[in-house]
């Protein structure tokens, strides 16, 4: 949440640091600023809106070098000008622009108005400048060291001073920096896509660190003053592929890039004739498998409802006891955290703090963590050392779409693994891992014909509440529909089991009500066609997805759309991309911002 860019180099500072806001957008958009060294001032420029916004407002500014720029989503304080980064200190001598929250501003902010500071703005971050400037004392680095020492809570700082225009301060604590080093020229972002398109050579900054950047350089050392030596990192090339190549949205694109991303994620992974997958990164040999007694799977969102996929995968096939929790609520209540347990956390940025806090409480108890990621280089990849990337590219769109399915396909592959060295027979294994690698055609199928999403849409758009149903693997799948409807179209909606439905939901319905029914043909299909029955017999307008060939429910659907057949815990990979599909129409109709949606932004790195 919120992108942070900085250049130090012997280009114009400016279209670098507006082009990089461009690139990290889709991290925040409620304002964005700019700050540059000119001569011995510091020259800047806010603005409510959009990148393009400020793009509009730069004009005559000068040919500078250095520079630090920012695209805020809104934490503390409305989306107003003064709000929006950077912020300066009194003198107008010190610019700092931040993600993060400072969880102990309210008394700083007292303790700096009683020494005479008046404050420009509502957000925690306009004490950084302040504390700041009050411990300068002709070194940039000590000076924000020091502030940072009464500081609590997380950040991801970038610091200009007009005073020492050949530097830029920059220092991490829970919130990703990533320092990119060219001929000359040195790059800050808090993602690598930022600024793939001048280096690939990065450094990752590590929580407790400050860095002073100069041109070309990073010196880079702990908060405590211990220096840190550290090899860069050559970033990979598929952080480069981020255009719209002819889509009218990036979550369309994403969409239609599933049958790719799932099947990057299986290449080199599943062996069809010896009916098993391997995945190097879990260092886990056959026999710490059989050690595993129970699986847990911690994540937040569309990566929660993956992970529920995930456990009902494994108790199924690997018949141990697997379960998904909200990595939100996971450490705050004490977990009891077992030894013989697998703790996967799962993240598409592999940034989420909650994930990580998660990841963290884990590792504090003594259980084994390994992450389960699509950033290579991210802080949960690096927390946990060993893990599983999911390899579906750049997501650009903040609704998560082909990471849903690339994480499903992900913990699949670690479901044959698992399986296979403890009670899955040789054919049984060699079918599995068959059905596995038809997917990608199976969705490629769909897409080239999706059936009647527009009539779906047309229920959809007009509704006051719809109601999302699935039983068994469905029930995730109904869940991430229904919350993408809401992220970007958002029209008011929930997901229910089937079953549980008329345990309180069915009151929600009356004649007309839209109720979409994941039901594919799979063991749950007679008891789905009995709560199917009971909202039709409340005049509810049925829109279900289900099986090719199913004439009975297809019959009984006011919307009929039918998706290939799958063994049953392969279905949500088929099943999700209707819901996806029926969502970013949905939104497309309805004239909202579909890859930037209200109050959201990518990467929830606060709490």
């Amino acid at each position: 949440m919120c992108g942070i860019v900085a250049y130090i180099g012997d280009k114009p500072a400016l279209p670098l640091l507006l082009e990089g806001l461009r690139r990290l957008e889709y991290r925040g958009y409620d304002s964005a600023g700019v700050a540059l060294v000119d001569r011995d001032a510091l020259w800047m420029r806010k603005q409510v809106g959009r990148v393009a916004d400020l793009d509009r407002e730069v004009g005559g500014a000068p040919e500078a070098t250095v520079g630090i720029a920012h695209t805020r989503w809104a934490t503390h304080g409305g989306i107003t000008q003064p709000n929006a980064h950077p912020h300066l200190d009194a003198q107008g001598r010190v610019a700092v622009i931040h993600n993060g929250i400072i969880e102990n501003f309210s008394q700083l902010r007292l303790a700096l108005e009683a020494d005479g500071v008046v404050f420009r703005s509502e957000t925690d971050t306009e004490v950084l400048p302040h504390l700041i400037a009050k411990h300068l004392r002709g070194d940039p680095l000590a000076a924000v060291t020091e502030a940072l020492k009464s500081v609590r809570g997380t950040y991801g700082i970038a610091v200009l001073f007009a005073d020492f225009p050949d530097e830029i301060v920059v220092a991490r604590n829970g919130s990703p920096l990533v320092i990119g080093l060219g001929d000359g020229e040195t790059l800050v972002a808090s993602d690598p896509q930022a600024i793939v398109a001048h280096t690939r050579q990065v450094l990752y900054v590590q929580d407790r660190e400050i860095a002073r950047i100069t041109r070309g350089r990073a010196d880079i050392r702990t908060l405590g003053g211990v220096g840190v030596q550290r090899q860069s990192t050559r970033i990979d090339d598929v952080y480069g592929v981020a255009d719209l190549d002819g889509f009218p949205h990036f979550m369309l694109k994403e969409i239609h890039e599933q049958p790719a991303a799932i099947t990057r994620c299986l290449a080199g992974r599943v062996q069809v004739e010896e009916g098993n997958a391997k995945l190097g990164g879990l260092n886990l040999a056959p026999r710490d498998l059989v050690g595993i007694e129970r699986v847990v799977l911690l994540g937040c969102g569309t990566s929660h409802h993956a992970g529920l996929v995930g456990a009902m995968a494994i108790e199924a096939m690997a018949r141990i006891p697997a379960q998904a929790e909200i990595a939100s609520e996971f450490r705050y209540r004490h977990p009891i955290v077992a030894r013989d347990a697998l703790y996967l956390a799962v993240s598409q940025s592999g940034e989420t703090s909650d994930t990580l806090g998660a990841v963290e409480e884990v590792m504090l108890k003594g259980g084994e963590v390994c992450g389960l990621v699509n950033v290579v280089g991210s802080t949960i990849a690096r927390t946990c050392g060993k893990g599983v990337y999911i390899h579906s590219g750049p997501e650009i769109a903040v609704a998560s779409t082909k990471a849903f399915n690339s994480q499903v396909s992900a913990l699949l592959v670690f479901t044959l693994m698992l399986a296979r060295a403890r009670n899955l027979s040789l054919g049984q294994g060699r079918e599995m891992a068959r059905q596995l690698q038809e997917i990608p055609s199976l969705v490629a199928r769909f897409l080239d014909a999706p059936g009647p999403i527009d009539q779906a849409v047309e229920r959809l758009i007009h509704a006051p509440y719809v109601l999302y149903l699935g039983r068994g693997f469905s029930f995730p799948v109904a869940l991430e529909g229904a919350l993408k409807l809401k992220e970007i179209a958002y029209v008011p909606c929930e997901a229910y089991p089937g079953g549980e439905m008329k345990h309180g939901p069915i009151a929600m319905l009356s004649k007309g009500s839209p109720v979409v029914f994941v039901i594919p043909d799979d063991a749950h299909r007679d008891k789905a066609m009995s709560n199917l029955k009971e909202v039709e017999a409340r005049g509810a307008d049925v829109i279900a997805i289900h099986t090719e060939g199913d004439d009975e429910i297809a019959a009984l659907s006011g919307v009929s759309i039918p998706i290939p057949r799958t063994a049953n815990w392969a279905s949500p990979l088929v099943s999700v991309v209707p819901l996806q599909l029926m969502a970013y129409r949905a939104a497309l109709a309805l004239g909202r911002d579909i890859d930037k949606p209200r109050n959201l932004a990518k990467s929830v790195t606060v709490e």
